[in-house]
């Protein structure tokens, strides 16, 4: 994912606004569709203004000069998601449209391999465009574990908060602020969390079934976020100079600002 950036320039903020109204065209759309009622309208509501001033302070801070055609890729699956968020809302009220919440994740999580490629190619990757990247993921992970706990129960949550409990660690414990080394391993349990959830919210599996493929996927998640903070662990009490230059190898760089976590519930830039 990428925001092209430079410094001493302006930041436009029309991609952001037409993001915001693109958000509020799909709910309206979903109104006529399925019937969309109150509650998730408010609730796509928020989550687009919310979306808007995050993501234009976001852009301000970083002197962002040109928003980028990856942001804009990762801009539409934020407003997938917020469909996505607006129905799981309005299920706690009325009967979801279990056909079109499972279209607009399924779409979302198609789309995630897309970003990565589009700024790769462009040469604009940058941190700022990897985060938001990084937020669309755990959101939607977050949304539809919400959805799937109501049918398989409250344990299903874990997979959702996981990376949002991470985070909250790190503020405490500033050694899982550590970089993580590339892991095709991590990648692929990441990509497993939304297609699990995604085909136990279709409802096409029996009970059981849909059960243990959850299930599955949560063990997974178990494994990648234990094995990559056991890493963390145990590179942390090697100091960045002397440890490196003792045995010959590289010590991962901590960087404090941001964390990066396991991304297991967060899929990186395919």
């Amino acid at each position: 994912m990428a925001v092209y950036e430079g410094y001493g320039t302006p930041v436009f903020h029309r991609e952001t606004t037409t993001g915001m109204g693109a958000q509020l065209v799909l709910l309206g759309l979903l109104w006529t569709a399925v019937g969309l009622g109150p509650a998730g309208w408010l609730t796509g509501a928020v989550f687009a203004v919310s979306t808007w001033v995050v993501l234009t302070r976001a852009l301000r801070r970083s002197w962002t000069r040109s928003f980028g055609p990856a942001n804009g890729v990762t801009l539409a699956r934020a407003i997938l998601v917020g469909g996505v968020t607006a129905l799981v809302a309005d299920s706690f009220v009325r009967q979801p449209s279990v056909a079109v919440l499972v279209a607009l994740a399924t779409v979302a999580l198609i789309l995630d391999g897309v970003d990565g490629q589009v700024a790769r190619r462009t040469g604009t990757a940058t941190p700022l465009g990897a985060r938001f990247d990084m937020e669309v993921d755990a959101f939607l992970i977050l949304v539809l574990s919400v959805h799937v706990a109501t049918a398989l129960g409250p344990w299903v949550l874990l997979i959702g908060a996981m990376r949002y409990a991470f985070v909250a660690a790190a503020r405490v414990l500033p050694w899982l602020n550590g970089a993580l080394p590339p892991s095709t391993a991590r990648k692929a349990v990441a990509a497993s969390q939304g297609i699990a959830l995604v085909v136990a919210a279709a409802d096409v599996l029996p009970r059981a079934a849909a059960f243990a493929v959850v299930l599955t996927a949560l063990a997974l998640l178990v494994w990648s976020f234990g094995r990559d903070i056991a890493w963390l662990y145990r590179v942390r009490e090697i100091p960045a100079t002397a440890g490196a230059a003792a045995s010959g190898t590289t010590v991962p760089e901590v960087t404090a600002p941001e964390v990066t976590a396991p991304e297991a519930t967060v899929r990186q830039a395919a």
